[in-house]
């Protein structure tokens, strides 16, 4: 995948960030847990009102409390430190049940989001169709994996911390008003009264600073974007050699593999380098704010005290309150780092949901094979012809019917595009034009080009993948294997494992005839499925098909072997149409 800039690669940045939260609520609010994230929130809300009740308490303590030491009064210092232990007390019941509270939601907000994701990724068909969208089909495991963890601390981390910022400034704009109420500059030989001066101090600092630092950090969420693109790739590359070594190896392609990843590493490192350029250039806007803050709230409550409206204690009771109210107006230059980055994971989480709650099958591309039920019984192919971009492809034979228990073979010509036509009757790949008639009620089991996939979990699990493993009894599992002769696998229908590693080729082959065996469909539809099998093999599988599974309707594409005569009752071609141009049908 070629780079791109983000917007290109991330078209929900066009939606705006209103809409992508209210479509996430959304989803939110009708998921299974949706009841208990309100709650958590609720609670958090609560706990956060207390505290900041608990920080005002703290705050007022400050006055007696100094004020007990300018007079050196020992007892009323000891009173002072008692009530101080029973509000710090209280705030650390709270601290602790809030980070509870925190952690929760973050665990809840993910299984939801999560939940929500895999349910519209693994409808029939969709994840195959998300592949072909565009940028969105790259990488979307680390979208609903790790983008969705990220997307999930950080918006816990920084709705709580935007909340107790404002229920902080709300707490303290008031005492700040009350404090300066009554200042006054004097100037031009008369005083010049400015109520509530520390706390439009506190605004105007704090504005200033959030202004400066959108300024300069505004690029930040792009940048992000782009570098957890460039991470997916990366991290795709290695999977991939993880996955081929044995390709690799007997190729000798090492040295290629590591240029490939290289080369990927590279755009990391380019995008990430952009990133720490950001960063940089905002410290000193966070940092150089964060210096003056030392001293910036005894300077503006200084005026207070050397005025003689406030005593020392007032006078450390104001900085505390100047304190609290900037900080909190601060929230956005302290945290706008997190916010780029939180803007960039819900670019790309909203981004991947807004594909998958989409139509994909309906995007723009040219005419659409018909795909309609027919009579039980009964596959029937009428005037099918497959759109490629080589070209368009068509049968031979204008109308096909195939009945229940005949096979039917489809041989293609050289030039012409069988997995594509494989996928057209599976519906996977909806460019052309004439009919696919399926029969009604009827189970059809699709055999794709090579091994079958395998998940990983038990044999008895890969062996009945598709349904669940205990419609079948094990005796049935077992008659199975034996049939095309896998009968050492016997003892391994409860193992868990890596069965495509740990299985040979040949035997990932069987365990494909063996779950048809087992599962016994009506019709059963492959591409090339004999290529691969020596002799012996061959003849075992032919028995099987004419045997156990002499009910079961059969549609094969590609070359059979000795099955060609002994197998198929009809046998089509896969020919060019003629004066079909090439075609662009990516979506």
């Amino acid at each position: 995948m070629s780079a791109s800039s983000p917007t290109h690669a991330e078209p929900a940045m066009r939606t705006g960030v209103i809409r992508q939260v209210r479509e996430l609520l959304g989803a939110l609010r009708v998921s299974v847990v949706g009841k208990t994230l309100a709650a958590l929130a609720g609670g958090i809300f609560v706990v956060i009102a207390i505290t900041a009740y608990g920080q005002i308490e703290l705050n007022r303590w400050n006055q007696p409390f100094y004020d007990a030491i300018s007079r050196r009064d020992v007892g009323d210092f000891i009173m002072q430190l008692g009530i101080f232990a029973v509000i710090a007390g209280g705030l650390l019941v709270l601290n602790v049940a809030q980070r509870w509270l925190v952690e929760t939601l973050q665990l809840k907000l993910r299984e939801a989001m999560v939940t929500d994701l895999v349910g519209l990724w693994l409808q029939p068909r969709r994840a195959f169709w998300l592949q072909g969208s565009g940028p969105m089909g790259a990488h979307p495991d680390q979208r609903m994996h790790d983008d969705t963890l990220k997307l999930c601390d950080l918006s816990v981390g920084l709705g709580v911390g935007l909340l107790q910022a404002a229920m902080l400034f709300g707490s303290f704009a008031s005492v700040l008003w009350v404090l300066s109420k009554d200042f006054s500059i004097f100037w031009d030989g008369q005083d010049h009264p400015m109520p509530g001066f520390m706390l439009w101090a506190a605004m105007v600092y704090a504005i200033g600073g959030s202004l400066m630092t959108y300024w300069i950090g505004k690029g930040l969420v792009s940048r992000n974007a782009e570098r957890y693109a460039r991470e997916g790739e990366l991290r795709f590359s290695l999977t991939r050699i993880n996955e081929h070594l044995d390709g690799i190896s007997l190729a000798g392609g090492e040295a290629d593999e590591k240029r490939r990843v290289a080369m990927h590493l590279g755009d990391v490192l380019q995008a990430t380098s952009r990133v720490v350029l950001g960063l940089t250039n905002l410290t000193w806007v966070t940092a150089g704010f964060g210096w003056v803050t030392v001293i910036a709230p005894i300077l503006v409550a200084a005026p207070l005290y050397f005025s003689g409206k406030v005593s020392f204690g007032g006078l450390m009771m104001a900085a505390a309150a100047f304190t609290q109210a900037q900080s909190s107006l601060r929230w956005f230059v302290d945290n706008f780092s997190l916010i780029a980055d939180w803007r960039a994971t819900l670019l790309r989480v909203a981004g991947l949901r807004q594909v998958l709650a989409t139509d994909l099958e309906a995007q723009p591309g040219g005419s659409r094979i018909a795909y309609v039920e027919g009579e039980a019984g009964t596959f029937a192919i009428e005037a099918l012809e497959v759109r490629a971009w080589a070209g368009h492809d068509r049968l031979d034979a204008e109308n096909l019917v195939v009945h229940a228990g005949q096979r039917l073979l489809i041989l293609g010509t050289p030039g012409t595009e069988k997995t594509l036509l494989f996928r057209a009757l599976a519906g996977l790949w909806p460019w052309g034009s004439g009919s696919v008639r399926r029969p009604r009620g009827e189970t059809i089991h699709y055999m794709p080009r090579g091994t079958p996939y395998l998940p990983r979990g038990t044999l008895a699990e890969a062996l009945s993948y598709g349904v669940e493993p205990s419609i079948h009894s094990r005796q049935a599992m077992l008659d199975a294997l034996a049939s095309v002769g896998l009968q050492r696998l016997e003892p391994l229908l409860n193992k868990t494992g890596r069965w495509e590693r740990e299985l040979s080729m040949d035997e990932q082959l069987r365990l494909g005839f063996a779950r048809v065996v087992l599962q016994a469909p009506h019709w059963l539809v492959m591409d090339e499925a004999f290529g691969a099998f020596d002799d012996d093999t061959l003849e075992l599988i032919i028995d099987v098909l004419t045997a156990k599974l002499a009910h079961t309707g059969v549609v094969h594409i590609g070359s059979a072997g000795e099955a060609h005569g002994r197998l198929f009752t009809q046998v089509v071609h896969l020919v060019k149409a003629p004066n079909a141009p090439p075609e662009d049908l990516r979506p």
